[in-house]
């Protein structure tokens, strides 16, 4: 059992960093279909439904600043990071009577640049499928209900971002009926991260698809995953 819908997602700013350049972030030309999934779940999330992304629509951007004369338009920003992260060994010392846990982060900021991308818009078409963590009072009517009156309403759990917290998320339902009018682009944007694999969570594992962009639409459903 699943049901579809197809939301409406824009920004001012968007950083889907590659993998394989993680020191100075630069980011893929499209949204990732990971990175959709956690939009998605951060507006509604429930353990007996699992988000499936179909395909994602390239949309010009609201601001005016994308077009199809320059679809993916990149600005680099520099910025000032926290190079460390507080060990969990340090609260367990100091639960134990050890000194305080403390970070200092003006002494471990470093600055990253990073090639963040401006005016993004797309239209994320997705569907939920049902999974055996569903109680039996739980049904697809329900969930779907639930989820069409979050979006209608700007609700969320978690503030959705695109790539990083300080890149908000915009977030409408497409209208029932209208057609997507994506942008006339094709390229082939090479190997993409599709998701992770949590089957072993003491060895997470990345999972990749060769994305395309077919005339301003990426397909996601039905394509090869390697791990």
């Amino acid at each position: 059992m699943s049901f579809g819908f197809e939301l409406e997602v824009w920004g001012p700013y968007a950083l889907f960093s590659r993998p394989e350049l993680k020191t100075e972030r630069y980011s893929y030309e499209m949204i990732t279909p990971s990175a959709a999934r956690g939009i998605i779940e951060s507006i509604y999330w429930h353990p007996g439904l699992r988000v499936v992304i179909d395909r994602i629509y390239l949309l010009p951007g609201k601001e005016g600043i994308t077009d199809e004369a320059d679809p993916f338009h990149y600005e680099n920003i520099r910025r000032n990071e926290v190079k460390a992260k507080a060990q969990a060994a340090q609260f367990e010392a100091m639960l134990n009577g050890g000194k305080e846990a403390c970070l200092v982060t003006s002494k471990e900021i470093q600055q990253r640049a990073s090639a963040v991308l401006r005016d993004v818009h797309y239209v994320v078409k997705a569907h939920f499928e049902m999974t055996g963590n569903a109680k039996p009072s739980d049904n697809e009517g329900k969930f779907a209900d639930t989820f069409r009156r979050r979006i209608g309403k700007g609700r969320f759990f978690s503030e959705p971002y695109f790539g990083c917290r300080e890149f908000p998320v915009h977030f409408a339902p497409w209208p029932s009926g209208e057609d997507i009018i994506p942008m006339d682009v094709c390229k082939d944007l090479g190997i993409m991260l599709y998701d992770l694999d949590y089957t072993d969570k003491e060895h997470i594992k990345p999972m990749y698809f060769h994305a395309k962009l077919e005339h301003g639409v990426m397909q996601v459903a039905g394509e090869r995953v390697m791990r």
